[in-house]
C-alpha cells in the first residue's frame, strides 16, 4: 500500500508551520473553529429562533436532525477519501456546510430551517470524518500529535466564547446571522487547504468486492439506522395530537432501530454486557442524558426564568470549560484508576449537575445559580466521556479498535439524536402549542436524570472488566 501524504517530497520539511504545509494547517484549523461554533452557538440562539419562527414542537429537531445527517455522512466520507483522495470529499462536506448555513439562515419557517440543519450535518459529517485522514496523510508521524492538539484546541475557543457571541449576535443583529455571518469562514478554509489537499494522491490499494459489499451494507444500516430513529421521534411526537398516526410510526421506528442498532454494534451491547458492549451502552446513555438536557438549558433559563439570551449562553460556556477541566483530571486519575471506575465517578457527579440545573426551574432558586450547576454536569461529562474513551481502547479486540471506535461514535451520535428528539416532543407538545411550559422543562430533565442513573448502572459493568483484554 503506497500511503498518501504529503510528506513524500524530500523537498518539503518536517513540520505543520512550513511553507508547503502552512496554509493546509491554518485552513484545518479554520474549519474545525467554524463546525466547533456552529454546533456550539446554535443551543443559545434556538430560543430566540423558535419565538420568531413559532413551531416549538420543531425545536428538538434543529439537533436530532443534525446529529443522524452526520451519523450517515461520516459513515459513507471515509471510505470515498480512500477511493478518490481527500481533496473531493473535503470541498463536498464544504459546500454542503455552507448551504446548510444559508438555508438556515434564509429559512422562513421551522420546517426550512430544519432542512438546512440536516445539509449542515451531512456537511460537518463529511468533514469532521476527512479531517483527521487528512492529518494521518498529510502530516509525518512526528507532527501528527501536535496537529491533533492544535485541532483539539480549536474545540475551546468556540466553546468558551460560542454561546455568548452568538447570544450577542441573535440581540443585536438577529439569529439569523449566527448561520450567515459563518459562511466566509469554511469557504477561506478551503482556499486555504485545497491546494496542498489537491497534492494528496489516494491509497493506491486495490479495493476487491468484498471490501464494497462490506461499505455498502454499513452505509445501509447507518441510513436504516437514521430512518428509524427518525420515524421514532416523529412518532412521539404525534402521540398526543394523532394517537394512532403516532403509534404506526413509533412501534415501526423501534423495530427498526432496534435492527440496525444490532448489526452496527458490538454483541451484547442493547443489555450491556460486561465488558465492551457495556462501553458502547455507557456512552449511549451519557450523551442522551446529557445533551438531552443541554439542548434545553438556554431555553429554560430565557422563556421560563426571564434571562437575556447571551446570560443564559454563559451556561454554556461554563460545561464547555468545565468538561475540558475534567477531561484533563481524568488523564491524571487514570493513572491510578481504572477508566471504568472514573466513569462511574463522572456520571455520578453529572447525575448531580443535572438534578441541580432541574432544581433552578423553580422560581425560588435565582436562575444564575444554573450556570453553576450546569457546570457541574460539564465537568461530570468530560471526567465520563474521556473514560468511556479509553475503556472502549482497553476492551476492544486487537485489531479491531477501529470498529470498536465506530460503534462508540455510533451510539454517542445517536444519543444526542434521541436525547434532544424526546427533549423536543415534550417540551414542545404542550397545551398551549408556542408557550414553554415550566412543568414540562422539569418533567424532561428529570427523565434524563433517570437515564443518567441508568448509565451510572451500566458503568458498574464496565468496571468489572477493566484491565480485561
Amino acid at each position: 500500500m503506497v500511503e498518501e501524504t504529503l510528506s513524500s517530497s524530500p523537498a518539503l520539511p518536517s513540520g505543520i508551520w512550513v511553507a508547503g504545509r502552512r496554509m493546509l494547517t491554518v485552513g484545518l484549523v479554520l474549519i474545525i473553529v467554524a463546525s466547533a461554533f456552529e454546533m456550539l452557538a446554535v443551543a443559545a440562539m434556538m430560543p430566540a429562533t423558535a419565538r420568531d419562527l413559532g413551531g416549538l414542537a420543531w425545536y428538538g429537531w434543529a439537533f436530532s436532525a443534525f446529529m443522524l445527517a452526520n451519523m450517515v455522512a461520516a459513515t459513507v466520507a471515509g471510505p470515498e477519501a480512500d477511493r478518490r483522495g481527500v481533496a473531493a470529499p473535503f470541498i463536498v462536506g464544504t459546500l454542503l456546510f455552507v448551504s446548510g448555513l444559508l438555508v438556515a439562515g434564509l429559512a422562513p419557517t421551522m420546517p426550512l430551517l430544519i432542512v438546512g440543519r440536516i445539509v449542515q450535518g451531512l456537511g460537518s459529517g463529511v468533514i469532521g470524518a476527512v479531517v483527521y485522514i487528512i492529518v494521518g496523510r498529510g502530516y509525518e508521524a512526528d507532527a501528527r500529535p501536535r496537529m491533533l492538539a492544535i485541532i483539539s484546541t480549536a474545540w475551546v475557543v468556540p466553546g468558551m466564547v460560542g454561546p455568548g457571541l452568538a447570544g450577542i449576535i441573535t440581540e443585536h443583529a438577529g439569529w439569523r446571522w449566527v448561520f450567515l455571518g459563518l459562511i466566509p469562514l469554511p469557504l477561506a478554509a478551503a482556499l486555504m487547504a485545497l491546494p496542498s489537499l489537491q497534492r494528496l494522491t489516494p491509497a493506491q490499494r486495490p479495493f476487491d468486492a468484498n471490501d464494497h459489499l462490506r461499505r455498502s451494507a454499513e452505509i445501509r444500516m447507518a441510513l436504516v439506522l437514521a430512518a428509524g430513529a427518525a420515524l421514532m421521534i416523529g412518532g412521539l411526537g404525534q402521540l398526543i395530537a394523532a394517537p394512532v398516526m403516532g403509534v404506526s410510526l413509533v412501534v415501526p421506528g423501534v423495530i427498526i432501530t432496534t435492527f440496525a442498532l444490532r448489526r452496527v454494534l458490538p454483541p451484547g451491547t442493547l443489555r450491556a454486557a460486561p465488558g465492551l458492549p457495556a462501553v458502547i451502552a455507557a456512552m449511549g446513555l451519557l450523551n442522551l442524558s446529557f445533551f438531552g438536557v443541554d439542548a434545553f438549558v438556554p431555553l429554560t433559563l430565557t422563556a421560563v426564568r426571564g434571562l437575556s439570551v447571551v446570560t443564559a449562553g454563559l451556561a454554556l460556556t461554563a460545561a464547555t470549560l468545565t468538561w475540558t477541566a475534567g477531561a484533563w483530571m481524568q488523564e491524571r486519575l487514570a493513572r491510578r484508576h481504572p477508566p471504568g471506575s472514573i466513569a462511574t465517578a463522572g456520571l455520578l457527579v453529572m447525575l448531580i449537575g443535572i438534578s441541580a440545573t432541574t432544581a433552578t426551574i423553580a422560581p425560588i432558586i435565582p436562575p444564575l445559580l444554573s450556570i453553576a450547576t450546569w457546570g457541574i454536569a460539564g465537568c461530570g461529562i468530560g471526567l465520563a466521556y474521556s473514560a468511556l474513551s479509553l475503556a472502549m481502547l482497553q476492551n476492544a479486540a486487537q485489531g479491531r479498535e477501529g470498529r470498536a471506535s465506530s460503534a462508540l461514535q455510533i451510539a454517542g451520535q445517536l444519543g444526542i439524536a434521541l436525547g434532544a428528539g424526546i427533549g423536543g416532543v415534550i417540551i414542545g407538545s404542550g397545551e398551549q402549542g408556542e408557550t414553554v411550559e415550566a412543568g414540562r422543562i422539569a418533567l424532561h430533565f428529570i427523565l434524563m436524570a433517570i437515564v443518567a442513573g441508568f448509565a451510572l448502572l451500566t458503568a458498574h459493568r464496565i468496571r468489572a472488566s477493566d484491565g480485561r483484554r
